[in-house]
């Protein structure tokens, strides 16, 4: 991830007027053109093989197929992959998108998606983008998605077309942090539900899901299911950061 020197030309003039800022420490990007700090990506825990052949969590040797959380609960989802492992500067960089307002941070973290997973997803030849919904209270609050803002960015850079009008937020849900898995997926049982607009429409054979961050996997998991129930028959997933470190 180091090195990403991505910045158009027709932004410089804006950068002048509002210089990019680091989504790791959050102070103006030096060298100017670049995404992130070059010392700053060094505080960044990108996902390292062997992974778990689901979700893309690392474990601990090549003879490990999958991580204990996919062993020990069913998918609905084939796969997915997840950029950094979500430690503290991840952690902390997330937050400001979320809830800051951040959301040039996902530039960087979009570029490097980019890098790490185009050959990826080409190979699985989804024909859309879906971002996790938010309940439409926290869209009014923060005014954006976060998942749709990074799903549209990748949308551009590969060409594949982002549906943010496929899945809703239905329900508000308690806050996930303090549950377990099956609490977890209980607790997002019917949060879901499909965009009515696609009864009008014939749903796509193969989609790449993207969030922000997968912890166990209950949030991919209770979407997935709406979208299989849907007809859709392969349903992968995308994440910034992947629950942290080997296990």
């Amino acid at each position: 991830m180091a090195g990403l020197n991505v910045i158009p030309m027709r932004r410089m003039a804006v950068n002048l007027l509002f210089p990019r800022r680091c989504p790791v420490c959050g102070e103006i990007v030096t060298p100017e053109r670049n995404l992130i700090c070059p010392d700053c990506v060094k505080k960044l825990s990108p996902v390292r093989e062997p992974t778990c052949r689901r979700c893309g969590k690392e474990v601990y040797g090549d003879s490990e197929e999958y991580c204990v959380d996919c062993l020990r609960h069913k998918r609905s989802f084939e796969s997915g992959a997840a950029l950094l492992n979500y430690n503290e500067a991840a952690k902390k960089s997330l937050a400001a998108v979320k809830y800051k307002n951040r959301r040039e941070y996902l530039d960087f973290y979009a570029a490097a998606m980019d890098m790490r997973f185009r050959k990826q997803a080409m190979s699985w030849r989804a024909q859309a983008l879906i971002p996790v919904p938010v309940h439409p209270s926290r869209r009014r609050q923060r005014g954006y998605n976060q998942a749709e803002e990074l799903a549209g960015r990748l949308s551009k850079r590969w060409g594949i077309p982002m549906d943010g009008q496929f899945l809703v937020r239905s329900r508000r849900t308690a806050p996930q942090r303090s549950l377990n898995p099956s609490e977890r997926l209980l607790n997002l049982q019917s949060a879901f539900a499909l965009h009515p607009s696609v009864a009008e429409r014939e749903p796509p054979e193969r989609v790449i899901l993207i969030d922000d961050i997968y912890t166990t996997g209950s949030t991919v998991e209770a979407c997935a299911r709406v979208m299989k129930r849907a007809g859709v028959k392969e349903v992968h997933f995308l994440a910034v950061c992947i629950g942290e470190g080997r296990q």
